[in-house]
C-alpha cells in the first residue's frame, strides 16, 4: 500500500482522480498474484472502482516498443520459481498466437522460428537454447504505466480481463491430515 500512495504522488494524483483499477492477473507467482488481486479488489470495493485485469505476459510484450520488436515473435517468459517458466508467444505487432501456458524452456524456444525476442524475467533462460535470440531492454517485469494504459483502453472497449487469477498449474501447498477417530 504505500508503494501504490508513493506512485499516485509521483503522477500527482490523488484517490479521487480515479476511475479504474489495473491489476496483472498471472501467470505469477501464487503469492504474488492474490496479493496484488487482493489489494486490487480491496481498493475498488473501497473506492468504488470498477477493476480491470491485464495478462502479465500481455503487460510484458506491450512495453517493449515497436522498432525492438520490428520483424521479431515475441517470446514473453515469467519465471515460475519452479522447474518450468510461464511463457506466452506474440507476433511482432502484439497479437498473441496462443495463450500463456507453463513449459521448461528448452520447450518454449520451440514454439516458434525465425527471429526472436525475448522478454520477462525468464528471458535469459531461453537463451542457453537460442543464442541466436535478442532480449529486449528493460521488459524484465510488467510497468505500472502500461498496465495503466492497456486496462484503460481494455476497459473502454470492453475487453479488459475479469480481475480472477490466471494460474496454470495448481498450488503446491497441502493441508495437514486430520487425524481420525482413535488415532494418537
Amino acid at each position: 500500500m504505500p508503494m501504490i500512495e508513493a506512485t499516485l504522488g509521483d503522477a500527482g494524483v490523488v484517490w479521487q482522480d480515479l476511475s479504474l483499477i489495473g491489476v496483472t492477473v498471472g501467470p505469477g507467482t501464487f503469492t504474488g498474484i492474490r496479493i496484488g488481486l487482493a489489494a486490487a479488489r480491496g481498493l475498488g470495493l473501497a473506492a468504488h472502482l470498477p477493476i480491470a485485469g491485464i495478462g502479465t505476459c500481455d503487460a510484458l510484450a506491450h512495453a517493449i516498443p515497436l522498432e525492438e520488436r520490428q520483424g521479431r515473435t515475441v517470446i514473453v517468459a515469467v519465471d515460475s520459481k519452479r522447474a518450468d517458466l510461464f511463457v506466452q508467444v506474440f507476433t511482432s505487432d502484439l497479437v498473441p498466437l496462443g495463450p500463456p501456458a507453463g513449459m521448461p524452456a528448452s520447450e518454449a524456444v520451440r514454439l516458434c522460428a525465425g527471429p526472436l525476442l525475448l522478454a520477462g524475467d525468464a528471458a535469459e533462460q531461453l537463451m542457453a537454447f537460442r543464442p541466436d535470440a535478442r532480449i529486449s531492454e528493460g521488459t524484465r517485469f510488467p510497468d505500472a504505466r502500461v498496465i495503466a494504459r492497456l486496462s484503460a483502453e481494455r476497459y473502454a472497449g470492453g475487453l479488459a480481463l475479469p480481475p480472477e487469477p490466471i494460474y496454470l498449474r495448481p498450488p503446491d501447498v497441502t493441508m495437514p491430515q486430520t487425524p481420525g477417530p482413535g488415532s494418537e
